[in-house]
């Protein structure tokens, strides 16, 4: 059992943040209130370990004095690489303490792209987790003239021009702090607001990543306005103490912010995931309060419950099909008559009741971001009872702009309104612009992007799409991946290959047509049906040999053309070619924050698909 936080009042967690100057003073006043409570939490030899806030203060002000030590001085860059992990929060606060600014990387990244931030960064320190995610980052930093010390979580070895140093040994023999080196580690915390906190650098689907300019202010003024949505939807009264669990990268703004700063803000606890693999059992450990996470784990999640209910066959299938013909009425804005208001609250005991159970029992909402969010996945999971609110933001914006609100008719279909103190407008083209304190300064080392992407204080986001009659923002797609056919139609790829992996044969899916008369596509087949298939016309569970089988593929085709069905003509999708392998990560197929890499699939795939429009 873990232990449990105090009450905290909200509407004073956010004015203190508006109020906080940076986001090291903000942390050190939550240890300063409550240095026993429980803080940081993780699994270490099977067993899940606390560190509390004030051993957490003890550890931050040991390193970033080591840091200083070391050479770090006010506005240096240093990279942190890790999975995420205790340290992990506690290194991006010690960087932050010594006054310089934090680089996270992605523990996907090659020594190419480690070159790349490194250099472009100008980093002159890097902490690493160990020996894994060091073979790409040590030759990386013997390559750059400025990184030369190197901070490691676990041993690494020793690598002439690198001074390397041991995490355990800079924070060794510490004692317990005095009230005078509390008020001095707090007194060295000078940034403002408007000073630079970190330099996130886009996960790449488009090309090369930039670094962007997030400032303190840029960073709380997102948590406040998440914390006011937390009061005015959740919690009338007091907030009991809340548990996140972490699990999407740190390195990407998304969970940096309101993964780890938002907790932070409000003085909660954040538990860290052991992987995906272990996900589903973590969830059942730590029974989080509250989970941020990307939507294609949505879909994951949606098809595994979505068979198990199968298999269980008979009125575990007859009460999910009741849940689901509830939440589209639901979603449809139509009121539900007694009868189904009965059977609203046997689903309550029941089928709801059991998934909660496996979500912890005390899941107050999982919060969907980083890319779209199929309307059809979102009721899914309302149905189930599982509340779902869909975000909207990018690392520009600190990264969080609006986000859906449990208090107010949830629309799946869209993003929800702004976040408090944000500005949302269209321009004339049907460009989402925003503007507030949560905007970047820019990009780092970069003017010419970033004279593109700020105008007039107004950050010009890409996307497009439009603001409903109640002020929700709905988007449409991002503006560089529509595709405009040969007759000059506009289609958004993104919606269409939503719907395909909605079909239980497909995994994922691209679309592709832009210039063309219609769209073709690549589509990844869903591993366990792929077997089922194979198994039921006795042949080989060889995935590629599969896809020479013509019924294979033709029953795939069959599940693109049902979709074709329920879009307009300019949408349906023709013809598809199996993909070689799933789109993931290792292959750079897609980005770590799970969106599809479309250049890198058009570069892998663009022959084949072209050749679609020949035969």
């Amino acid at each position: 059992m873990l232990p449990k936080l105090p009450p905290l009042r909200p509407a004073a967690i956010a004015a203190r943040i508006d109020a906080a100057p940076n986001l090291v003073t903000l942390f050190l006043d939550r240890a300063d209130e409550q240095p026993a409570a429980p803080f940081l939490v993780a699994k270490v030899g099977g067993e899940w370990r606390t560190i509390s806030w004030g051993e957490a203060r003890d550890i931050v002000a040991s390193l970033s004095a080591a840091l200083t030590a070391a050479g770090i001085n006010q506005g240096d860059r240093v990279v942190l690489v890790s999975e995420n992990r205790p340290e992990w929060c506690l290194a991006d606060l010690a960087v932050m303490a010594a006054g310089a600014i934090t680089v996270p990387a992605y523990i996907t990244n090659t020594e190419a792209d480690h070159t790349h931030i490194l250099t472009n960064s100008g980093a002159k320190a890097a902490l690493v987790s160990g020996p894994k995610l060091a073979k790409a980052l040590l030759p990386a930093a013997m390559a750059t003239d400025n990184c030369r010390t190197i901070i490691a979580l676990e041993p690494v070895q020793d690598v002439q021009g690198l001074a390397i140093h041991d995490w355990s040994k800079l924070i060794a023999g510490r004692a317990p702090m005095l009230d005078e080196d509390r008020a001095a580690l707090k007194a060295r915390a000078t940034m403002k607001r408007e000073d630079l906190a970190c330099i996130i650098y886009t996960s790449g689907t488009g090309g090369l990543p930039r670094g962007v300019r997030q400032h303190h202010g840029a960073i709380m003024r997102n948590i406040a306005g998440a914390i006011t949505v937390i009061e005015q939807d959740f919690f009338p009264g007091d907030v009991p103490g809340e548990l996140f669990l972490s699990f999407l990268p740190l390195s990407h703004s998304y969970e940096h912010t309101a993964g780890q700063y938002m907790p932070i803000g409000m003085g909660g606890q954040i538990a860290y995931a052991e992987g995906l693999e272990k996900l589903a059992s973590n969830i059942e450990e730590v029974r989080p309060t509250f989970m941020v996470v990307v939507p294609r784990l949505f879909e994951v999640l949606r098809m595994r419950i979505a068979k198990q209910i199968e298999k269980q066959g008979g009125l575990a299938i007859t009460l999910l099909n009741q849940a689901l013909a509830i939440a589209r009425k639901e979603a449809r804005g139509e009121s539900l008559n007694l009868a189904e208001k009965l059977i609203d609250q046997a689903l309550e005991r029941t089928i709801r009741k059991s998934i909660r159970a496996k979500f912890g029992g005390r899941l107050r909402a999982m919060v969907a971001g980083g890319a779209p969010l199929n309307p059809e996945v979102g009721i899914f999971f309302t149905a189930i009872g599982i509340p779902i609110l869909q975000g909207y933001g990018q690392t520009e914006s600190g990264p969080v702009v609006s986000c859906n609100r449990p208090r107010a008719k949830l629309k799946m279909h869209t993003v929800g309104p702004p976040l408090d103190q944000v500005e949302v407008k269209i321009a004339s083209d049907g460009e989402i612009l925003v503007r507030g304190e949560l905007v970047m300064d820019g990009y780092w080392m970069n003017d010419a992007e970033s004279h593109k992407a700020l105008k007039d204080g107004w950050l010009y986001t890409g996307d497009i799409g439009h603001l409903d009659k109640d002020g929700h923002l709905v988007i449409t797609d991002r503006k560089k991946d529509i595709l405009v056919n040969d007759k000059g139609d506009n289609v958004a790829p993104q919606r269409v290959e939503g719907m395909l992996t909605l079909q239980d044969e497909i995994a994922q899916a691209m679309v592709y047509g832009d210039r063309r008369p219609y769209l073709v596509g690549v589509v990844v087949p869903e591993v366990e049906w792929a077997l089922a298939f194979a198994r039921d016309k006795g042949l080989p569970a060889d995935l590629h040999k599969l896809k020479d089988e013509p019924e294979y593929v033709r029953t795939l085709q069959a599940a693109v053309d049902r979709v074709n069905q329920k879009l307009s003509v300019i949408e349906k999708v023709r013809r598809v070619i199996i993909a070689d392998e799933a789109f993931s990560t290792d292959n750079q197929q897609l980005t770590p924050s799970l969106k599809i890499r479309r250049h890198v699939l058009k570069q892998v795939y663009g022959e084949r698909l072209d050749k679609l429009y020949k035969d």
